[in-house]
């Protein structure tokens, strides 16, 4: 059935001009969505490729760690045998590096569990959007 109005000249109206307006809403929403999984997508990626190079970095973190903690050991073997003012010098200068390594390896580790973090709430966020639209 067409319902159709009178307006004030007389003329009829119809409700198309309704469906329209309803069909307009309805193709913002979708074009929002659309726009709202392409940045979903975009920041996944790049959280994804973030997170790889870090974990990366933490895992020659852990390497380089390994190979001063290494080195030291070996230094004062060496020191044992000859406590030189020399030797003595190097061997604070790598323990310093040593404390400073594993200072910034810690801060890695924490940032490294803030992206995972962050990882996991934008995939849970993710998972909520689409069962909002695939309900809707």
């Amino acid at each position: 059935m067409d319902e159709t109005q009178l307006d004030s000249t007389g003329e009829r109206e119809s409700s198309v001009c309704f469906e329209t307006i309803n069909n307009s809403e309805m193709m913002m929403t979708s074009s929002d969505d659309a726009l709202g999984k392409a940045l979903s997508s975009t920041l996944s990626s790049v959280i994804k490729d973030f997170d790889s190079r870090a974990q990366n970095t933490l895992q020659s973190q852990d390497q380089l760690g390994s190979a001063i903690h290494r080195l030291t050991q070996e230094l004062d073997q060496l020191l044992e045998d000859a406590p030189l003012p020399f030797i003595m010098q190097h061997a604070a200068k790598i323990s310093g590096v040593r404390k400073r390594v594993s200072s910034l390896n810690s801060l890695l580790k924490s940032i490294q569990r803030r992206v995972d973090n962050i990882d996991r709430m934008l995939s849970v966020g993710i998972v909520h959007e689409k069962e909002a639209t695939e309900s809707s």
